[in-house]
């Protein structure tokens, strides 16, 4: 396994048609392992590739991989980084590239890691008694944080919970004596994105000759974790949390805790 990191280079015009479709991102990083054919698709329960797209500021956006072979930018560094420079020091080709299974391998019990995770998440549900039920995202962030805690368990870690002195209301809840995760949990939610895209193509399109648009609610979640199965945790870090990852959700990365704010 390998994670990568890339820089996007906000400022040219390819860079700009790849972040504006999750679509073309896909495909553009799918393009970076020669081994692996357009319609090849990962066996269950093995690795697969993941991607997510972190947005410091608008014109700082950072590319983060996680494959199970080592990948090649270089046309992501001509499309979208800085291919004058890439050129011009072959030691740094515009990306870098680490061998993960290291982290994945010291992964223990109780140990506590800061993370990032953008995620879609969704429930499904019915309008009317009578009618199947349907995909639908959650809007809010209570609700949000409660898709992300339901998964705790199956993952392999807990969220921490803050500290009674951290927490701005009594044990954590609302005035309506409803749980607020916000207020009880280490764990923020943020960069909200509505998205809505054409998929590709089909050689045999429905009636009207175009697919509808893909749509898609999209965030990021910060907080911090503590390990409570190792082996579910790393096939989370390697199989990716929940759905649209082929769009850039489900990506999970571990930071070293830094110092209590």
């Amino acid at each position: 396994m390998f994670l990568t990191r890339f820089r996007v280079n906000t400022a040219r015009s390819g860079a700009r048609r790849l972040l504006s479709s999750p679509q073309a991102m896909h495909a553009a990083v799918m393009s970076s392992f020669p081994a692996l054919l357009p319609n090849d698709t990962p066996a269950p329960d093995s690795p697969r590739v993941l991607w997510r797209l972190d947005h410091t500021s608008r014109a700082d956006v950072m590319l983060y991989i996680v494959s199970p072979h080592r990948p090649d930018l270089t046309h992501l560094v001509e499309q979208a980084g800085w291919p004058a420079a890439a050129a011009a020091d072959p030691a740094a080709p515009g990306w870098q590239s680490r061998p993960y299974g290291p982290l994945l391998d010291r992964l223990t019990t109780g140990e506590q890691w800061a993370f990032r995770l953008t995620a879609n998440p969704v429930h499904h549900a019915r309008r009317k008694d009578d009618e199947p039920t349907k995909r639908t995202a959650h809007l809010t962030p209570v609700h949000q944080m409660g898709w992300l805690l339901k998964r705790q368990e199956t993952c392999g870690f807990r969220i921490l919970e803050k500290p009674d002195a951290k927490r701005l209301l009594p044990s954590g809840t609302t005035h309506t004596k409803q749980p607020h995760h916000g207020d009880r949990y280490e764990l923020t939610v943020h960069d909200k994105r509505a998205l809505a895209f054409d998929k590709h193509r089909t050689t045999n399109p429905p009636s009207g000759g175009r697919r509808a648009p893909v749509t898609l609610v999209t965030v990021t979640f910060d907080g911090r974790l503590e390990i409570t199965d190792p082996p579910l945790l790393r096939r989370a870090l390697t199989q990716g949390i929940g759905k649209a990852k082929a769009y850039g959700c489900g990506l999970l990365t571990l930071a070293p805790l830094g110092p209590t704010r």
